[in-house]
């Protein structure tokens, strides 16, 4: 077993402060995903937890074991990054069993860690290729087989899939996942592709600028939103945000919303700004919600098991994600369950 704490971490480059004052605990043996935006401090973290960059202020533990100044060879740490980092004059057995050979291994155990790692990965029969002669799917399980060899209590993946095409994208989340299952350890993958956060992830970690928005498990971080930043970075497309102004208050209990008046009995409503959100699924043409609303049309995009409903209704700019099976109609509606409101600040109001 294994896990991660960071207390009070803070790192700079210059003037420009990446990480401020973070703390986090992961649990035992989970799949991590830290997921924000570029720029937003997330490979910043992972490098520092793998010893490539200092820490300017705070402390980093594995398995309460105080990281901070050991190099990175002894951190029991490995890392698997974007662009492969594999030795191109050496062939496949070579570059994974390279870091073994730095440690002095027997020739026996690294031939045993090798072979291990290729038949986990299903790569056997590429153990004698150089890396020119394999796909970026084949190099990417190559860098990962690695990681491998070098049973590390703590796996560390910066952006591995953002070279691959789609398909192969998809192919390598299902073979991250699976290895995952297998070996039973703790793994951090960071990523700006929401996709992979919410299929691979344990829990994921929602950063903007240094700091966490948000910690949940996918469904969590789906369905109760903190605030409007985790809602819109969460989903495609993004949640629907109407802003809400004093005069669209009815009441301390009513606010119109698309031409509804819409009762909210356990919030007190005031006379100031709000927001309104709603999931472009939660849009519907066929049901029986309770809200309807008339928006004009104003472009479909045909995805062939589902329509992006682009509309305006209200000077609001609003988008539906249908059945490709549905009629468009000149009429849309939706439920009051589906509606989240968020103050002025943007935070979520909760009951």
């Amino acid at each position: 077993m294994s896990n991660i704490k960071f207390n009070n971490v803070n790192k700079s480059f210059g003037s420009n402060k990446i990480i401020k004052n973070f703390n986090f605990e992961g649990k035992d043996d989970e799949f991590l995903v830290l997921v924000g935006p570029s720029g937003c401090g997330k490979s910043t973290l992972l490098r520092m937890i793998a010893g490539l960059e200092k820490i300017d202020e705070g402390e980093i533990k594995i398995n309460e074991n105080l990281i901070n100044n050991l190099h990175p060879s002894k951190r029991e740490t490995a890392m698997v990054f974007q662009s492969y980092a594999l030795y191109p004059h050496m062939n496949v057995y070579e570059n994974m069993s390279f870091g073994l050979q730095i440690e002095k291994k027997s020739k026996d155990e690294i031939k045993s860690k090798v072979s291990n790692a290729a038949k986990i990965l299903k790569i056997e029969d590429l153990l004698s290729r150089k890396p020119k002669e394999l796909s970026g799917g084949q190099r990417q399980r190559v860098a990962i087989g690695r990681a491998i060899t070098r049973n590390p209590k703590i796996f560390l993946f910066d952006e591995p899939l953002s070279n691959l095409d789609a398909a192969l994208r998809a192919e390598m989340r299902v073979e991250i996942s699976k290895l995952h299952q297998k070996i039973k350890t703790n793994m951090i993958y960071v990523t700006h592709d929401q996709v992979e956060a919410m299929t691979l992830a344990d829990r994921i970690v929602i950063l903007n600028e240094g700091k966490i928005e948000q910690v949940g498990t996918p469904e969590e971080i789906y369905n109760n939103p903190d605030n409007i930043f985790v809602a819109q970075f969460i989903g495609t497309p993004k949640m629907n945000i109407l802003e809400i102004k004093p005069e669209d208050v009815v009441s301390n209990k009513i606010i119109k919303i698309l031409g509804n008046e819409i009762q909210f009995n356990k919030y007190n409503i005031e006379k100031k700004k709000y927001y309104i959100g709603i999931r472009p699924e939660h849009f519907d043409i066929d049901d029986h919600s309770e809200y309807e609303f008339s928006p004009n049309i104003d472009l479909v995009e045909n995805l062939g098991n589902e329509k992006i409903v682009y509309m305006t209704k209200d000077k609001h700019q609003l988008s539906a994600k249908i059945s490709s099976k549905s009629e468009i109609k000149n009429s849309f509606k939706f439920s009051f369950k589906n509606i989240f409101i968020f103050n002025e600040n943007g935070e979520r109001l909760r009951s």
